[in-house]
């Protein structure tokens, strides 16, 4: 059996009503716990995407690709390590506006980080970073080891595979090839 490590599962889906509570229904019965979860519009009209990460070995991730598969409207399902994919996650810090200006490590920390003052106002400022899990976790561990972090906010990863197209419009294709030969016979 092989070890744990993180997958991210990427499913297209069409834009029904209830396909979110599937798919996540069948993590649940599985016991595997979703680590993050992120769902947008996708490249392809009128088609979702799901990316959806969490922790397992390769043996339950194949199970959890082939049953999100069953679900009538998913059009695809992948899995990916981190080293297929280009991965973001953006996050929103909130803080204290006094304790910035009575500490300057506070702005030198997010300009090392290369985070971003977005907002500023006598009580908060905001501040946002995109980048890598790690990186937005340093950043707000530096800040929050400093008292200053009133709030914090990450997304789910957002991600495209390293690949020239999207995976899904060659399915699509494919799919559609299949079809318009059955209809000839």
């Amino acid at each position: 059996m092989s070890t744990p490590q993180l997958y991210t599962i990427l499913v297209y889906s069409e834009n029904i009503a209830g396909i979110l509570n599937q798919i996540t229904a069948v993590f649940t019965r599985r016991q595997v716990n979703i680590e993050s979860l992120n769902v947008s519009a996708s490249s392809t009209p009128g088609v979702h995407k799901y990316t959806i990460t969490c922790f397992c070995t390769l043996e339950m991730v194949k199970m959890l690709k082939a049953q999100i598969e069953k679900r009538i409207d998913v059009l695809q399902a992948r899995y990916f390590t981190d080293e297929d994919i280009f991965i973001l996650e953006s996050s929103l810090l909130k803080i204290s506006t006094p304790a910035m200006l009575d500490n300057p490590e506070v702005c030198q920390i997010v300009r090392h980080h290369g985070g971003r003052i977005v907002e500023v106002n006598p009580t908060y400022s905001a501040v946002e970073k995109t980048g890598r899990t790690e990186e937005i976790l340093s950043l707000y561990e530096d800040l929050n080891r400093l008292g200053v972090v009133r709030q914090f906010a990450r997304s789910g990863r957002i991600c495209i595979t390293r690949g020239t197209r999207e995976q899904l419009d060659d399915y699509l294709a494919e799919r559609e090839r299949e079809h318009s030969a059955g209809a000839q016979e």
